[in-house]
């Protein structure tokens, strides 16, 4: 099959999930792919992410899907608590979605499969690179994530605003975790946790604060402070948190979604177009939508400029509507008082005689295909 990618070059620059999976879907219609990293070698530390099934059908349909089932393990479930442990909600992905795969995976397997499949597929990794300014050449892909050096070239100084949450997050061992999410409610806090290939789990908290922390996961933290801060709350959690001895902590931004995505020359996608409050599990996910759309876009329109200006139009209104779900989770995990007492109530009933329903409210994310989007 002829592609209109065949030997066209492409420098992406960031060798994160949304790089890579860039890079592997552009080389595998032909590009000749130069993937920039500024880190010494191509890795992540040791957190976990979640890959819902619109994510799984773009790896499945790179060829991936084999080798992501062996590094990970399918979620049969959401818990929803309360932050004394209590049952609020359960959401049965098994019994609800049993045709489709939501994932836990540690973020190193999911960055090692992708390099390597990348390098696999042709693209060429060149680590220990740091790129200060827009490179030279015909396509540039900015993939660098919240720092990223292309978007501020396509859309000037741009100011965050602090969302007064702290979050930390943990890997603790934990050999006997049931396959399944679990998320715990409380005043102006919360934690989620899942558990990871090779008898692993992943713990995020999140607490509402006036002090703040600056962004990225590279800051680390007395897990006495964590503790402290979730000391209210029962079930399991206390357990985890003892354990917690290797800790990260940021302050969490809310970064608009980008108003110019690309200017025909240089494009963005994944977190340096529209970085996301970590509350939806969809931040990788819509990085790795992003890739295969990109690819698609420009394989299916010779004109580079027009199939640029193409994908932005297709990915912003439903990536904006992504961030806005993760910011009303935000709110909605940590209520208090009288609005807590009423939203757990609504949540109880109706996990008991609406399941699917409840699980339904957001099939518009889960049932998108990027896959078919194009096709």
């Amino acid at each position: 099959m002829s592609h209109a990618l065949t030997d066209r070059a492409a420098t992406i620059i960031g060798a994160g999930v949304a790089g890579l999976t860039a890079a592997i879907a552009l080389a595998q219609r032909g590009a000749r792919v130069r993937v920039l990293e500024r880190a010494s070698e191509v890795r992540e530390f040791g957190a976990g992410l979640q890959l819902s099934p619109n994510a799984v059908r773009v790896l499945d349909a790179l060829g991936l899907g084999a080798q992501l089932r062996r590094v990970a393990l399918r979620s049969h479930a959401v818990q929803l608590r309360d932050h004394a442990g209590a049952h609020v909600a359960r959401l049965d992905l098994m019994r609800h979605r049993p045709d489709d795969g939501f994932y836990l995976v540690q973020r190193p397997a999911l960055i090692a499969l992708l390099a390597d499949c990348a390098r696999q597929a042709g693209a060429t990794l060149q680590t220990g690179h740091a790129v200060t300014q827009p490179p030279e050449g015909a396509l540039i892909i900015g993939a660098d994530g919240l720092h990223s050096v292309i978007r501020p070239a396509l859309n000037g100084r741009e100011v965050p605003f602090f969302t007064h949450q702290t979050a930390w997050r943990a890997v603790i061992p934990d050999p006997e975790g049931a396959p399944e999410a679990q998320i715990f409610m409380g005043p102006r806090r919360h934690l989620v946790s899942y558990p990871l290939p090779g008898g692993l789990r992943n713990l995020v908290a999140v607490e509402e604060r006036s002090g703040w922390h600056k962004e990225g996961w590279s800051h680390r933290d007395d897990p006495a402070n964590l503790r402290r801060a979730f000391a209210g709350f029962g079930g399991p959690v206390p357990d985890w948190l003892s354990q917690v001895r290797d800790l990260h902590v940021w302050g969490l931004f809310r970064h608009r979604v980008a108003r110019r995505w690309q200017d025909g020359r240089m494009v963005l996608i994944g977190d340096a177009a529209h970085p996301t409050l970590p509350f939806m599990a969809q931040g990788a996910v819509m990085a790795i939508e992003d890739a295969w759309l990109l690819a698609a876009s420009l394989d299916q329109e010779p004109d580079q400029a027009a199939a640029l200006a193409a994908f932005q139009t297709l990915r912003d209104s439903r990536v904006r509507r992504i961030v806005e779900a993760a910011n009303g989770n935000a709110r909605n995990y940590h209520l208090t008082g009288p609005k807590k007492l009423a939203a757990h109530m609504v949540l109880r009933t109706a996990s008991r005689v609406a399941q699917k329903r409840l699980i339904g409210r957001f099939d518009w994310i889960y049932d998108y295909d990027p896959v078919a989007a194009l096709s």
